[in-house]
């Protein structure tokens, strides 16, 4: 009698423990859910370094391995005056100068300093050792022979003539040297006409050798040469002390703009991360819109989970970033857009269609199709594929926890007109494959004419950061570095040396106009003259400043820069002037090797594989997606279908770019990546009267996603943002027509057993 309650009371506690616990497991696993996705997102970090947005070949190598062991690009900061010459002629704005190259050099990250003052400094030091020699080498010529004379017992005339005779052929020589010395005074920084002697030609304006820090005479520019290894916070921290310590310590301007690649690349990362919150705040308004606004059956909870779903979904991907400690590329700036709007359709047609198998198959074929990305020659916008796929696996597995059961369907699945197979092929449907088909083809063909841009600094195109940029290229008639490198055991040596005074002669006489000379070994050691001895190369080289040393011999002493300033314009035509430089160089001596380096060196790389590479990198995507729909489809032949769209979408989409001269950036170059996502995925879930709806809403809600892009202050982000949004509407409308190529057959009362040829004529 006693056991009965017992046992009664104990189901009783297990019938309100058991759902109690299963509560309390749920809210802790979302806890515990929500704060590893939090500490993941607090882990990212957007990453702008140039080997994300270049190709990993040879130039790119070169190109960082010259950046290790010499530093970066330069910072350029361009001082300006209304008064002509005063910042180098007037002693207390030289002063101001000299200070200001000094404390930059001492700054935490600079590898080396070169401007006015340093070009002066070395100068006159080098004059004044230069001189010292010279004089009292001739000296001593005069003096041996004349004691060697007298030694003879000859007259002291004899004895003066034969000092004349021993010094006549050394002045032959430096004779010149000692007497534009004398002319304009002792070669110190405080004697105003050796600076106008050495800056400036008879005329008043900056000599042409000297151009690139004194581009006029109200100008004079600072290249600061960072180390290589900097991040983006510690690049900003450094562009801020410049610019600080320009204001502070620097002479009087009318204007102070700081630029160069660091600055760009640095500053496009900053608008990347102010920018990607409100991209992606955008994207969700949009879209918590369209789901809360639209009725499509159930409560306000129910028909926002689509997005709820995309938001973990694009928030899991972030945060995997994060946790593994990988820095995100730009690409960042258009991930959470695109797997808000793409990712939603997902959760959508699981909540709205009953054959949630046809979903993950579509699902599948999109991450296969963003992962094809992985075939592009950019590390970004690989790196971007990689997200764009663990984004759409999360929230397709984050929907299927969310999305529990689907709306009951209204009505027949398939309305009056639709079949399953057998439909009878007619002019129209025969016509509309034929225009689907010649679309694909025509488009397809058109992408080799496609214009392509793969200039790393085309990514800033609308940012502040490049229009600073763009003036400083104006003023010094250069925005980028390309440097010949000679490479061998010791570069310090009369050979080596001799080599580079005759490539030098080379690349200016041949490409002068395409190529500023900025710093080469051979120009700081022109003043031994020719030929000079191993003894006067190490002499002449101890002369130059530390500082300055650096930014032309690494540390080894095996490899020594030519650094030339060159505009940073097409690439193509850019990739020929490097390869007649390289056609122009004398042959290296004995041991040496010769390479030509540098950031448009390796972007011009950059646009031959793009180039190469473009139908790969948009043909993968449509295998792969083909592939996943071939094994996962109960109808196989949907595959092909499927694929057709892709294609036909994909040569809508390029052909348009080549009517309109919309170039392929490193984003769009993979648009078939991008468009077999929703093509396939709009084909597949088109069947039915209400799929049909559901499908035009996820074309709706991806185009919106991809017009979010607009609002960037990027023209790379909007362009791309237009393409893919032209894309949308592309995939949609060739994947209704070939759904109705393939299904629809003309209305039953139409067609009877044995038509009549009028009626055969009229179907």
């Amino acid at each position: 009698m006693i056991d009965a309650p017992l046992r009664l009371a104990r189901r009783a506690r297990r019938a309100v423990a058991v759902p109690a616990l299963r509560r309390a497991a749920a809210v802790a696993l979302v806890v515990l859910a929500a704060g590893v996705l939090a500490g993941g997102l607090l882990r990212v970090e957007i990453d702008t370094q140039l080997d994300t947005l270049l190709p990993a070949d040879e130039r790119t190598s070169a190109f960082l391995d010259k950046a290790d062991r010499f530093g970066a690009d330069p910072i350029v900061i361009l001082l300006e005056s209304k008064e002509p010459r005063l910042a180098l002629l007037d002693q207390e704005q030289f002063r101001k100068q000299f200070e200001l190259e000094g404390r930059i050099s001492r700054l935490d990250g600079v590898a080396s300093v070169y401007g006015p003052a340093t070009v002066l400094n070395q100068i006159a030091a080098s004059a004044q050792q230069l001189l010292a020699v010279i004089s009292g080498r001739r000296d001593g010529i005069r003096l041996t022979a004349e004691a060697e004379a007298r030694a003879r017992g000859v007259s002291s005339r004899a004895v003066r003539a034969a000092g004349d005779r021993a010094v006549r052929k050394f002045e032959v020589r430096y004779g010149k040297l000692l007497v534009e010395g004398m002319d304009i005074g002792l070669p110190t920084l405080k004697n105003p006409r050796f600076i106008q002697s050495v800056i400036f030609d008879e005329s008043g304006e900056p000599q042409a050798r000297w151009r690139f820090v004194v581009p006029r005479t109200d100008a004079i520019a600072v290249l600061v040469r960072p180390e290589p290894d900097l991040d983006q916070q510690e690049t900003s921290a450094l562009v801020d002390d410049l610019r600080g310590l320009a204001a502070e310590v620097g002479p009087d301007t009318d204007r102070t703009t700081v630029s160069g690649v660091p600055v760009v690349t640095a500053g496009l990362a900053d608008q990347v991360e102010r920018e990607t919150p409100l991209l992606a705040g955008l994207a969700g308004l949009l879209l918590l819109l369209r789901f809360a606004l639209v009725p499509d059956g159930g409560s306000l909870l129910r028909r926002v989970m689509p997005l709820l779903a995309a938001l973990v979904g694009a928030g899991g991907a972030l945060a995997a970033f994060g946790w593994a400690g990988v820095p995100l590329s730009i690409g960042a700036a258009v991930l959470l857009p695109l797997l808000l709007s793409l990712g939603s359709s997902f959760p959508l047609y699981m909540r709205q269609l009953g054959d949630r198998r046809v979903v993950y198959v579509a699902a599948g074929a999109s991450a296969a199709a963003f992962g094809a990305l992985w075939f592009s020659p950019l590390p970004f916008v690989r790196q971007l594929g990689l997200a764009l796929a663990l984004g759409v696996v999360l929230t397709v597995m984050t929907g299927r926890i969310l999305v529990r059961r689907p709306v009951p369907a209204e009505g027949s699945p398939a309305p009056r007109g639709v079949v399953a197979s057998g439909s009878t092929w007619d002019v129209r449907r025969v016509s509309a494959l034929m225009v689907v088909a010649l679309v694909g083809v025509v488009g397809w063909a058109m992408l080799s004419r496609a214009d392509v841009t793969a200039d790393p600094l085309s990514l800033a195109s609308g940012s502040e950061v490049l229009e600073d940029a763009t003036y400083v290229e104006r003023v010094l008639r250069s925005s980028g570095e390309v440097s010949v490198i000679l490479s061998g055991e010791e570069v310090l040596t009369p050979e080596a040396v001799a080599w580079g005074q005759a490539a030098e002669e080379a690349i200016i006489t041949r490409h002068g106009d395409q190529m500023r000379r900025i710093i080469t070994l051979p120009d700081l050691l022109s003043f031994l003259g020719d030929e000079p001895t191993a003894a006067q190369v190490e002499s002449g080289f101890a002369l130059i400043p530390p500082y300055v040393t650096r930014a032309v011999v690494d540390g080894e002493r095996s490899s020594y820069l030519m650094t030339y300033g060159v505009t940073l314009a097409d690439l193509d035509s850019q990739q020929e002037l490097f390869d007649d430089v390289r056609a122009d160089l004398p042959p290296p001596p004995d041991g040496f090797s010769v390479g030509v380096v540098g950031l448009p060196v390796a972007a011009a790389g950059a646009f031959d594989r793009v180039s190469e590479e473009r139908y790969l990198a948009n043909g993968a995507a449509i295998i792969a997606a083909g592939l996943v729909l071939l094994v996962g489809l109960r109808a196989r032949r949907d595959a092909g279908w499927a694929v057709l769209a892709a294609v036909a979408a994909t040569g809508g989409v390029v052909g348009l770019m080549v009517a309109l001269g919309v170039p392929l950036s490193p984003l769009s170059v993979a648009v078939g990546s991008l468009t077999t996502v929703t093509a396939t995925e709009f084909y597949v879930l088109l069947e039915g009267h209400r799929s049909r709806r559901v499908v035009a809403w996820a074309c709706a809600t991806s185009a919106a996603g991809y017009l979010v892009l607009a609002a960037s202050s990027l023209v790379l982000l909007r362009e791309f943002g237009l393409v893919m949004a032209v894309s949308v509407a592309l995939s949609y409308v060739s994947a209704r027509v070939l759904r109705w190529v393939r299904d629809t057959a003309p209305p039953k009362d139409v067609v009877s057993v044995n038509p009549s040829p009028a009626k055969r004529a009229h179907a």
